[in-house]
C-alpha cells in the first residue's frame, strides 16, 4: 500500500466523504425499498432484517443486529449494535461501540474505535482514537490529523499522520508519513517502526536571463499585436482619432480630471441601477460601453503621443505606429507601468468623454430669424 503523503490529505478526506454520502442514497434508491422499515430521517435503528441497511439524517444509532451490511450518513453516526458486515459512513462523528465482522470504511472529522472490528479500518478524518477496549483484527489504514491508539491492532498500521500516539499493542509494523515522530510506547509494536518524512515543497528557481526573455517576448508580442490595431485604427478612423486627441491638444489636465471622476463615479452609478429592476438592464449596457471605452484608451493614447512627436501634417499611420510603439515599451517597465496605465486609461477616458459631450445637439446655435448669410451679406 502507499502512505498517503499530507498534501494529499484533505483532498483524498473530500473525495472519500462524497462518495460514502452519494453512494447509500443511489444504492437507496435503486433497492427502491426502506430499510427495514424505517423513515431515512430516523435518529435511531433497530434492525433484526439482512442484506444491507441504509441509514441518513441527523443523528444515527444502529443498535440492533444487522446481517450484511451497514451504509449511513448524517451528523453523527454511532454503531451499537453487531454488524455481520462491513460498515461504511460518512459523518462528522463517528462512534463505534458494538461489533463488526467485517471492514469499516470511515470518513469524518472525529472517528472513535471503542468496539471490536474483526478485520481491516481505512479512516480518514480530522482526529482518530481507538480507545482501550477498542480493536481492529487486521490493518488500520488512513489519513488524519491525530490518531491515538490505545487498543489493539492486529497487524498492520498504514496512515498519514500529524501526531500519532500508540499504547495500545500492535501485531505487525508501523508506516506512517508525518512531520514529527510518534510517541509510541516500548514494546507495543510488534514488528518495525518506520516514519516517512514528507519531501519538502520544490521551489523552481529561474534565472534572470529566463525573466528577461520571457519579458522580450512578451513585448516583441505586444508590439506586433497592438501595433496592429493602432494602425488599423488610424486608417479606418482617422478623424474620429483628432477629433478624441484634439480634446488632450488644448487642456490635458482638464481631460484627466474629468477621466478620475467619471471612474470613481461608474462603478456607484452601475451599482444603483442594478438594485432596480428597470435599471439593470440599462447597468449592463453601461458596463459593456465602458469596458470599449476603457480598452480605446491604448489607441487613443497611442495616437496622442504620435501627435506631440509629429505636430506638423504626418500620416496618421505613422502617429499612430510611432505612438503606440513608444507606449507598449512605457507599459512593460516594472513599476512605471502602473503610473503609464493609470495616466492612459484616465486621459483616454476623459478625452472620449469630452469628445462626446462636444457633440451634443443643444450646442448647435439655431439660425436667428431674418439673419442674412454672411456669403450673401
Amino acid at each position: 500500500m502507499t502512505v498517503l503523503s499530507p498534501s494529499r490529505r484533505l483532498v483524498v478526506t473530500v473525495v472519500v466523504a462524497g462518495i460514502l454520502v452519494i453512494a447509500p442514497g443511489a444504492a437507496a434508491l435503486a433497492a427502491a425499498q426502506p430499510a427495514a422499515g424505517r423513515a431515512p430521517t430516523a435518529s435511531s435503528a433497530d434492525s433484526d432484517g439482512t442484506g444491507p441497511q441504509f441509514y441518513s439524517g441527523t443523528s444515527i444509532d444502529v443498535s440492533g443486529e444487522v446481517n450484511g451490511d451497514v451504509y449511513a450518513a448524517g451528523q453523527s453516526v454511532t454503531i451499537s449494535g453487531d454488524v455481520t458486515g462491513d460498515v461504511i459512513a460518512a459523518a462528522q462523528t463517528i462512534t463505534i461501540t458494538g461489533t463488526v465482522d467485517g471492514n469499516v470504511r470511515l470518513a469524518g472529522q472525529d472517528v472513535t474505535v471503542s468496539g471490536d472490528v474483526s478485520r481491516s479500518g481505512t479512516i480518514f478524518a480530522s482526529t482518530v482514537d481507538v480507545t482501550a477496549t477498542g480493536s481492529l483484527g487486521d490493518d488500520l489504514v488512513g489519513a488524519a490529523g491525530d490518531v491515538a491508539i490505545t487498543g489493539t491492532i492486529g497487524r498492520d498500521v498504514l496512515a498519514s499522520v500529524g501526531a500519532l500516539t500508540i499504547d495500545g499493542s500492535v501485531g505487525g509494523n508501523v508506516t506512517y508519513t508525518s512531520d514529527r515522530s510518534a510517541s509510541i510506547a516500548d514494546g507495543k509494536v510488534s514488528g518495525t517502526v518506520e516514519r516517512i518524512a514528507p519531501s519538502p515543497s520544490t521551489t523552481v528557481e529561474v534565472s534572470p536571463w529566463a525573466l528577461f526573455v520571457g519579458w522580450l517576448l512578451g513585448l516583441l508580442y505586444a508590439l506586433v499585436a497592438l501595433s496592429i490595431i493602432t494602425v488599423l485604427a488610424a486608417l479606418l478612423l482617422p478623424r474620429l482619432m483628432d477629433r478624441v486627441t484634439n480634446q488632450l491638444i488644448p487642456s490635458p489636465w482638464r481631460a484627466l480630471l474629468v477621466g478620475f471622476v467619471a471612474s470613481m463615479i461608474m462603478p456607484f452609478a452601475v451599482l444603483i441601477l442594478l438594485v432596480t429592476v428597470i435599471g439593470a438592464p440599462l447597468a449592463l449596457a453601461a458596463v459593456a460601453v465602458w469596458v470599449v471605452l476603457t480598452l480605446a484608451t491604448f489607441v487613443y493614447g497611442a495616437y496622442y503621443i504620435g501627435r506631440l512627436l509629429f505636430p506638423g501634417s504626418h500620416p496618421p499611420v505613422v502617429r499612430a505606429l510611432v505612438g503606440g510603439l513608444i507606449l507598449i515599451v512605457a507599459l512593460h517597465i516594472p513599476w512605471l507601468n502602473v503610473a503609464v496605465w493609470a495616466a492612459m486609461v484616465f486621459f483616454g477616458l476623459g478625452a472620449q468623454l469630452l469628445a462626446v459631450y462636444e457633440l451634443r445637439p443643444w450646442r448647435r446655435t439655431a439660425p436667428v430669424a431674418g439673419a442674412v448669410p454672411s456669403s450673401e451679406a
